[in-house]
């Protein structure tokens, strides 16, 4: 019906045909975002949607990989969360990695963020060089960690041994192994450091020159103003701190392999403990491997892997929701 036609058949007939117009229009629209976002919805549909889909019917089966799968119902489930020996140890270590290293980590490429804000001279080159480990692919960054800790021929001991220092096994020590991780984590945050350079160079001038002004020193002036205008991206990096201690796994899993000697030597491999010194570095993410790919317990660590994706999810929306009462947003209302 054309408008003219419409208007002489009533005003309704017209206002009928204005939302059929826009309803037309409407779904233009979402057909054309839906086009722009085909490839997206494929990609994560293929590459996460179906796999975590699959994982989750796994979890409730027995499968090996070469046999059909085996409904078990919640039996991986059960023996998860109350049979399964290696779990809690493997917990524990991982809990362990995220109360310590998280919080060093994110100190210290706050630090290192906050030197080179104040630095004068040669500001590109002290970035680059904090930033270059960041580059690093994690297998030849621990491989490197494990040369140079090396408690026999490794220069940090061997410097040590000339101090008269006793000096630890390192990779090789219970009480050493997880402290090393760490030490490997600080090393490589450059990153993080970037991006806190770039919040903490993106606050406003006006708020330190009137800190300053009420006679707020340096630490004042770091607690009350750099602090609460950088807290977004500091919660940002704690999410990805924590999510990313989580899911532990290429460190500490060649660390621990290297450690004990487990290259290959004479075209033979030698057979290491799981979590090798002592299962000191068995985390989590370890253990969902070896049960996967070693003992092709397939359905069991589908089931690890379901309860990992639950605790990192729960996690993250409990350190987001209480973090309102500490991360401040420019402009929000209070």
């Amino acid at each position: 019906m054309s408008i003219r036609a419409a208007t002489e058949a009533g005003p309704a007939a017209v206002a009928v045909d204005r939302r059929r117009a826009r309803g037309r229009a409407a779904w233009r629209r979402r057909l054309a975002v839906l086009a722009f976002l085909s490839p997206w919805l494929a990609g994560f549909s293929v590459f996460f949607g179906y796999p975590l889909i699959w994982s989750g019917y796994l979890s409730l089966t027995s499968y090996d990989l070469l046999s059909a799968p085996r409904w078990v119902g919640l039996a991986n489930y059960r023996y998860l969360l109350g049979e399964d020996p290696q779990i809690w140890p493997a917990v524990s270590n991982t809990l362990w990695f995220i109360a310590v290293s998280v919080p060093l980590t994110v100190a210290f490429a706050f630090g290192i963020a906050l030197l080179l804000t104040r630095a004068r001279r040669g500001v590109g080159v002290f970035r680059t060089v904090f930033y270059l480990p960041a580059l690093v692919p994690p297998v030849a960054a621990t491989l490197g960690f494990v040369y140079i800790l090396n408690p026999s021929t490794g220069p940090v001991n061997t410097i040590l041994g000339w101090l008269g220092v006793d000096s630890p096994l390192w990779f090789n020590d219970p009480g050493w192994s997880k402290p090393s991780l760490v030490m490997l984590g600080m090393w490589g945050v450059g990153t993080t450091m970037i991006i806190f350079l770039a919040a903490i160079l993106d606050v406003p001038r006006h708020l330190y020159e009137s800190a300053e002004l009420d006679g707020a020193g340096g630490l004042q002036r770091l607690r009350w103003v750099t602090l609460p205008t950088i807290s977004p991206v500091i919660l940002f990096a704690v999410v990805l701190g924590v999510i990313g201690a989580l899911q532990y796994f290429t460190q500490a899993h060649v660390a621990a392999s290297v450690a004990a000697g487990s290259a290959i030597q004479g075209g033979t491999t030698t057979t290491i403990e799981i979590g090798y010194p002592e299962g000191s570095t068995l985390f989590y993410p370890i253990l969902i491997y070896h049960q996967g790919f070693r003992y092709f317990n397939m359905g069991y660590a589908s089931a690890m892997a379901m309860l990992l994706l639950a605790v990192a999810f729960a996690v993250t929306a409990i350190i987001i929701w209480n973090s309102r009462r500490w991360v401040h947003y420019q402009g929000a209302a209070r």
